[in-house]
């Protein structure tokens, strides 16, 4: 096995951003070219955070609490490495991440208002968040610059380019 691949099997990544920058999207190709498991944050959030977010209520810090601990379950049962997708909006809970899974690297898909908002819509029916919730990760949104192991990407750039990108920055030894 190429030797990149293996040193990027060792490696938990958060693919972050707001609602719509294409989280699933970008997990899912990587992780399948990493060889790694995805771990679809969505699916950890709780039967009443999903009703919450579903009638356009956005969720607080106390009900994003036991989501993160249930991700930070996730990062420490895969000690080889996952792909975990979590918006991940607040430098607090990049950091609580972080405690579960020391050099955790994060790569965050930066998008505008209006084309997260696009995406979102289009959407429709078949995922939980509503629409309504966009303008509310904006506003919770602490950007991630200049922290350490974080990648910041065009979320509108091609998916074949952004996981070249995210390849390329992961064989690197750096955390920056």
């Amino acid at each position: 096995m190429d030797s990149a691949i293996l040193t990027m099997m060792n490696t938990s990544i958060v693919i972050m951003g707001v609602a719509g920058c294409g989280k699933s999207s970008l997990g899912g190709v990587l992780a399948q070219a990493m060889h790694l498991p995805l771990v679809e944050g969505d699916d950890f959030h709780s039967p009443e955070s999903r009703q919450k977010m579903s009638q356009g209520i956005a969720l607080t810090d106390d009900d994003r609490a036991g989501w993160l601990d249930r991700l930070c379950d996730q990062l420490r049962q895969h000690p080889g490495g996952i792909v975990l997708t979590c918006s991940a909006l607040k430098k607090a809970y990049r950091d609580h991440l972080r405690q579960a899974a020391p050099g955790l690297r994060f790569a965050f898909l930066q998008i505008s208002r209006e084309d997260a908002q696009a995406r979102v819509a289009s959407r429709g029916q078949a995922h939980f968040f509503s629409s309504k919730l966009v303008d509310s990760q904006f506003a919770t949104l602490q950007l991630p610059t200049g922290e350490p192991g974080v990648l910041t990407l065009d979320a509108m750039a091609p998916l074949s380019q952004l996981q070249a990108e995210v390849a390329a920055w992961l064989t690197t030894k750096e955390l920056t």
